[in-house]
């Protein structure tokens, strides 16, 4: 006669150490849990309420500046480190972690109006109105707490003209600067070795491309956008646009993609092999996007406006994820992201570096590996009940300081009259007279190769 018992391990309910939970054995049929969805939105409910609690960005200022802070570079070796500039000509390298001045770099004139550091992080190149470009050398990690807290220049080179931008390759000795031209420098000639200039107008930024290090990208003051190849002898290709371009940066993942922050308060992303449409236009800012800066990760990047206020977008997304602003805080002028895409740096017009959470409510400090799997948990959940109302209406709030609220209301005022305004010009002209072009497109007015 056969019997049937019940047989089960000593493993699988045994403790390992006196002070581990009791383990549990779970039956996941869903026969028996008929209430596992009901359970599963509530838990989606509270983990969105939450993450409302606990949402605290803002960690802290760093002061010492006296002007207002025009530009800044993260260091590609050291996690800790960023460069910032101001108006006044002093640069320092500041320590996020403590929060604190390390080096101070005296030397230029007049406004400080780039920064970049060399790929190994052992060069700073600075430039400015003064019409010099200057090269420092960078402390090494160990040197953080030395008593020496200024550097003195290791070379400065004199140029006919103001610069607004620097940018170095990613792989390489080569560093271009923006002005009335762009110039290709290297780091042992006092003279360019190469120049290009497309029309007569000031170039305002430059980027090089981080795959490939010989392509690089500039906006100018004439609303144009260029892709150079410094393998050839003239500029590749040209957008012009309806309104200027403070900034571009580049998808570090995806380097054929670059994002540009535009004047009329939205960012283009263009796929630089088709610049005849842009792949995707990320709204909300209510006043010139004047920087923006990619994660590492290259899944989404920050703006910094005119507006006063820090927004994060997804790399995709028309919308922006979170948006970022005290009451102190005043026209932000230039945003990085942190080497490990955990924070987000701001320097404004009020002489400050902001230091925020790229995630506001996340938790910082050490955390255990079961709080770090209920975390987990409780952002699955979230992901798979953000479409119903409720869920939805609680991710999506955001408190809007007064002004930049009634701001959006008028922007979104006008925009509803000049598409009625177009609508009834449409509708008294000949048929496929006025083609609808859509918003990806409207913005562009030609692109010259």
């Amino acid at each position: 006669m056969r019997v049937k018992v019940i047989s089960r391990s000593a493993d699988d309910f045994t403790r390992e150490r006196s002070n581990d939970l009791q383990r549990v054995s779970r039956n996941y049929d869903p026969n028996l849990r008929t209430q596992e969805k009901a359970v599963e939105y509530v838990r989606a409910l509270n983990a969105a309420k939450l993450d409302k609690v606990f949402a605290r960005p803002f960690i802290g200022a760093m002061d010492g500046h006296i002007d207002a802070i025009s530009c800044m570079a993260k260091n590609p070796s050291h996690l800790k480190g960023v460069f910032s500039g101001s108006m006044d000509g002093d640069i320092r390298l500041w320590d996020i972690a403590s929060r604190k001045t390390i080096c101070q770099y005296p030397g230029h004139q007049g406004a400080v109006r780039g920064l970049t550091v060399s790929t190994d992080g052992g060069v700073l190149v600075s430039c400015g109105t003064d019409c010099t470009v200057r090269l420092w050398r960078v402390p090494l990690s160990s040197g953080i707490d030395s008593s020496d807290t200024s550097e003195k220049s290791i070379a400065s080179y004199v140029w006919k003209n103001a610069f607004w931008g620097v940018d170095h390759q990613w792989e390489g000795n080569l560093f271009a600067t923006a002005g009335a031209q762009v110039d290709i420098w290297d780091h042992n000639r006092s003279q360019p070795v190469n120049s290009f200039e497309w029309g007569n107008d000031t170039v305002i930024s430059v980027r090089f491309n981080p795959g490939e290090p010989n392509i690089l990208a500039t906006s100018g003051s004439d609303r144009s956008i260029t892709i150079y190849d410094l393998r050839t002898s003239s500029p590749a290709r040209k957008l012009i646009m309806r309104t200027k371009t403070n900034s571009i940066a580049w998808n570090p993942m995806e380097p054929m993609n670059f994002t540009a922050a535009n004047e009329n308060c939205n960012c283009y992303s263009f796929d630089a092999r088709k610049l005849e449409e842009a792949k995707c236009v990320h709204k909300d800012h209510v006043s010139a996007v004047m920087d923006i800066d990619y994660s590492p990760t290259g899944r989404e990047f920050v703006t910094g406006s005119y507006d006063r206020t820090v927004r994060i977008f997804q790399y995709n997304g028309g919308h922006s994820r979170e948006i970022y602003h005290t009451k102190r805080m005043q026209r932000v002028f230039c945003v990085k992201f942190s080497g490990d895409a955990s924070y987000v740096i701001s320097g404004s017009d009020d002489t400050n570096l902001r230091l925020w959470k790229a995630k506001a409510s996340e938790q910082l400090g050490v955390i255990l590996p079961r709080e770090r799997k209920k975390h987990e948990y409780m952002e699955a959940v979230k992901n798979r009940y953000k479409h119903l109302p409720e869920v939805k209406r609680i991710l999506r709030h955001r408190h809007l300081p007064k002004p930049i609220y009634k701001a959006g209301l008028l922007r979104r005022t006008m925009a509803d009259a000049e598409k009625r305004k177009e609508d009834r010009r449409r509708a008294h002209s000949a048929p496929g007279s006025m083609p609808r072009k859509s918003v990806r497109k409207n913005r562009i007015i030609q692109e010259i190769e």
